[in-house]
């Protein structure tokens, strides 16, 4: 029997529609190098940073609808992503600009001088789900008012 390792904090755990699973292993596990876990005909589960993703085969449900405003950026009201380091940022910004990925907000720095001062950047995947990554340069930031 193995043995349940320990969990010293929670996992997240996403589920989202796409259109077709071939791209959607492609854009998550292909350009931005998540691990495959198990799968169906019908969904695949990702490592999303240490975390779990679910593509499921959902075509009707797929692309974002709305945006709001935020300091000066129209950002898709529904996306993911995650939060690395500022050098994992910046890594990933630069792969997605030599794969050629069309971003809906450009990779930069938002908030500058002021409470919670971020990189970040959106993108949608191939199935039109947008997604957000950025980066605090002092993470006490993240949740500060």
């Amino acid at each position: 029997m193995q043995a349940t390792p320990i969990m010293t904090q929670p996992l997240f755990h996403l589920a989202f529609p796409v259109d077709n699973l071939a791209k959607a292993r492609a854009f998550y596990g292909g350009l931005l190098g998540c691990p495959e876990g198990r799968s169906s005909p019908e969904w695949v589960d990702f490592n999303f940073y240490g975390h779990q993703i679910v593509a499921h085969l959902a075509p009707d449900e797929v692309g974002h609808r709305s945006t709001s405003a935020v300091d000066g950026d129209q950002v898709p009201v529904r996306h993911f992503g995650a939060i690395l380091s500022m050098s994992e940022w910046q890594a990933l910004a630069d792969k997605l600009q030599q794969a050629g990925t069309r971003f809906i907000i450009e990779p930069h720095v938002r908030f500058k001088g002021l409470v919670g001062e971020q990189a970040t950047m959106f993108f949608l995947d191939p199935c039109g789900n947008a997604l957000e990554f950025k980066a605090f340069g002092d993470l006490s930031q993240v949740f500060a008012k």
